[in-house]
């Protein structure tokens, strides 16, 4: 894997690279979601070259802001995200990935990244 993002063009598609809105750093979140239950399973982060790689391999990658390097999902954890679909949201600023998650999506070891701290709203409390 790369230890430092590429300044040189990505091998992205120019068509969608033109229409992703990106953040100032160059990223665009992800969001990956099981693709035949609809459970949402964790946000990760991407640019152009990680998108790329997602589309060509069918497995999931993503920039590590933290590590600042690559990372493909399942590559360390054996944690597969293999890719079903990739759709941009209406604004080009989202990606949503349904893949095919193996294993845990969170590092913590959970199924999801969503599970563990479920913010009660003011309808719901105490129920």
């Amino acid at each position: 894997m790369t230890s430092s993002r590429s300044t040189a063009a990505s091998s992205l598609d120019p068509a969608v690279a033109a229409r992703l809105k990106r953040g100032a750093d160059g990223l665009v979140p992800a969001i990956a979601q099981q693709y035949d239950t609809g459970e949402v399973l964790m946000m990760g982060w991407m640019d152009d070259e990680a998108l790329h790689r997602t589309l060509t391999t069918g497995r999931c990658t993503y920039w590590s802001r933290s590590r600042q390097e690559y990372w493909v999902k399942g590559d360390t954890s054996g944690h597969f995200q293999y890719v079903k679909s990739v759709a941009l949201d209406c604004d080009a600023d989202t990606v949503l990935v349904k893949v095919d998650q193996v294993g845990a999506a969170c590092h913590t070891g959970d199924r999801t990244c969503f599970d563990a701290d479920v913010l009660a709203t003011e309808d719901h409390r105490g129920q």
